[in-house]
């Protein structure tokens, strides 16, 4: 199918950008950004949603960098998944963001798709909104009245839908690293590769001097409404920072909403989000203690 007809704008300046959504609110269909179209484009094409207009932000400048800056990673609007994917800089200082854009869709989607178009969108089965959220990252807006930051925990606030007003325009999203003696990992199970995962689990441990585990989070996409963040800090066991399966299942199950669609019940869904949790626990808590030896 072809998507419904729109009228396509190219503003040459955030202000510009503003200026057009403000003035597009109240058009018929309104107005929606175009970043990567990775996931608008689609939606379009199968008649899902239906923009009376387009700002194309592309053509802005300074929205394409990645930046690591006291102690937290910066990335751009239009910061291509691939880009962000690629940056060593980020990766040493957050290996979690390399973790979950590797599962990100295919390379010919990442090489487009921006990371901060994913987290705006507010899919439930997005793996960077876990990312953030999990992280306690936020995102910067810019809108009629200046600019503002919202925080993850207030972004997402249900499926395709954030808090972002139709006036504003998400110019960057700011994910604070896990801080030392921390790792991380990032594991899903999809009916295919590329295919979005029927659950999806990101994971922090961190350690103190003696290796013991100090605390333990996790991330769920693909079981609520958004993504779901839990602390797992009361499954952890001893000091040789093993993980109690049966507390680790009750912690999440008192969150985790996970529904019934096409390609899996809710019940394995839920089956899924303990098996991967513990696996990301896990490899989090190798990592680790990998780490705080090499450091020693």
């Amino acid at each position: 199918m072809k998507p419904p007809a729109f009228t396509y704008h190219r503003p040459h300046s955030v202000a510009e950008a503003v200026q057009l959504l403000a003035r597009l609110e109240g058009e018929p269909g309104g107005a929606k950004v175009l970043a990567g179209g990775q996931s608008l484009v689609p939606l379009m094409s199968m008649r899902l949603a239906a923009p009376g207009h387009l700002v194309d932000i592309n053509h802005l400048p300074g929205l394409a960098g990645v930046d690591v800056v006291d102690g937290e990673v910066r990335v751009g609007a239009l910061a291509r998944h691939a880009r962000v994917e690629r940056d060593d800089a980020a990766a040493r200082a957050l290996p979690l963001l390399r973790q979950a854009l590797q599962q990100v869709a295919h390379p010919t989607i990442r090489n487009r798709g921006t990371t901060v178009g994913s987290l705006v969108h507010g899919d439930p089965a997005a793996e960077m909104t876990a990312v953030l959220a999990l992280l306690g990252g936020r995102v910067e807006v810019v809108g009629p009245g200046g600019a503002r930051e919202i925080a993850a925990a207030d972004l997402f606030v249900g499926p395709m839908e954030t808090s972002l007003a139709p006036t504003e325009l998400a110019v960057a999203a700011t994910f604070p690293t896990a801080g030392p003696r921390s790792g991380t990992a990032f594991v899903e199970l999809a009916r295919r590769h590329g295919d979005y995962a029927m659950c999806g689990v990101a994971v922090v441990v961190t350690l103190d001097p003696d290796h013991a585990v100090t605390s333990a989070r996790a991330g769920l996409i693909s079981v609520g409404p958004g993504p779901v963040v839990v602390d797992l800090g009361a499954a952890v066991t001893g000091s040789g920072g093993g993980f109690d399966g049966g507390r680790v299942r009750e912690l999440l199950d008192a969150v985790i909403e996970p529904e019934e669609d096409i390609h899996a019940t809710a019940a394995y869904r839920r089956h899924l989000a303990h098996v991967l949790t513990e696996r990301a626990l896990h490899q989090a808590h190798a990592t680790a203690t990998a780490g705080d030896r090499r450091a020693a």
